[in-house]
């Protein structure tokens, strides 16, 4: 089977469009499905070459299933998954092979994505032997160099084991294998959240180096609303398997939209007592992803609500050029 040509813009890496994931809920003796849990539930987003796109929301709004689907981890239902042209969903599992190596991922465990059984050289060469890249073992050994110098670690590392270094370290050894086969874009899955808050530091500073030095694009999936200030570009705001806000990262913590994202910065931390006993500006909790509110998903906890949140489905409504993004929001309505 073979893709057609996108008519996305020139310089998005990854354009992702309609995407849809659910997840049957299955009950009773002959496990018939009763449900679905509405993991993603139509999210567009894009990706442009040596940018990153930070995808935040809390726990359980379906970022971690987004990168999951856009490499094929989980098995989509609907959308399409478009990368320097070609939509990869359309494609046949011969020619999605040849495509697989562009899109890495370094998940949020580095001991549990890492064999404890396998030497580092072998972990970071796994790659390259799946993709055929080098001619033999002893070129495949100067790329697991050239690759564990890049993330800044002794070349000599490739002859241990991953229970002798330390959790940054397991991650820069997670980051060199996906480097190792030269991937354009990679997708980060809370990849600093399971690490001390200094060694978070170092590994979102190799990060933003490789960005520079390798031109290399970024899906940052993260809950930290500081790594996101700290390392992306552009920000897509998720809630309830639905993408509620995008826009340029500046724009979305200086004047956020959406009143989710609003919350969001709201809720964090600050050493100002005025701002600590403010009221909450989200309320409740978050409902169940299988039986998502009618209307705006977004309504049963907001404060600025109206009686159309109840009943409609907000679209995208597009900004102004000079606050530039989407807003899921019917505040946002010029009609």
């Amino acid at each position: 089977m073979s893709a057609a040509v996108t008519e996305a813009p020139g310089d998005v890496l990854l354009d992702v469009r309609g995407l849809r994931t659910w997840f049957p809920i299955r009950r009773g003796l002959f496990r018939k499905t009763v449900g679905h849990v509405r993991a993603v539930d139509g999210v567009d987003l894009q990706v442009r070459p040596g940018r990153t796109l930070a995808l935040v929301g809390e726990s359980g709004c379906g970022k971690t299933t987004v990168g999951r689907s856009i490499l094929g981890l989980e098995q989509a239902q609907a959308g399409e998954v478009w990368f320097e042209g070609t939509d990869l969903r359309a494609l046949g599992p011969a020619e999605l092979r040849a495509h697989r190596k562009d899109v890495q991922i370094v998940f949020q465990d580095p001991m549990a994505s890492l064999d404890p059984r396998m030497r580092v050289r072998d972990i970071v060469a796994e790659g390259m032997h799946s993709f055929e890249i080098g001619a033999d073992s002893a070129e495949r050994t100067e790329r697991v160099s050239e690759a564990l110098t890049r993330v800044r670690l002794d070349p000599d590392a490739m002859w241990r084991y991953p229970h002798e270094f330390s959790g940054g370290q397991r991650q820069r050894i997670g980051i060199a294998r996906a480097l190792a086969v030269e991937p354009r874009l990679l997708i980060c899955d809370e990849a600093v959240s399971a690490l001390d808050v200094s060694i978070q530091a170092q590994i979102l500073n190799l990060l933003a180096e490789l960005q520079r030095e390798l031109g290399l694009a970024y899906l940052f999936i993260t809950h930290d609303l500081s790594v996101v200030r700290y390392l992306a570009h552009d920000v897509a705001v998720m809630y309830l398997g639905q993408i509620v806000e995008q826009g340029p990262s500046e724009r979305i913590f200086t004047s956020p939209r959406h009143p989710y994202t609003q919350g969001l910065l709201a809720a964090v931390p600050s050493v100002d007592p005025s701002v600590r006993g403010a009221e909450p500006v989200v309320l409740g909790d978050v409902p169940s992803p299988a039986a998502p509110p009618a209307g705006c998903r977004f309504h049963t906890r907001c404060r600025q609500v109206m009686a159309r949140c109840r009943e409609e489905a907000p679209p995208l409504f597009p900004l102004s050029p000079e606050a530039d993004g989407t807003s899921r929001c019917f505040l946002e309505d010029a009609s």
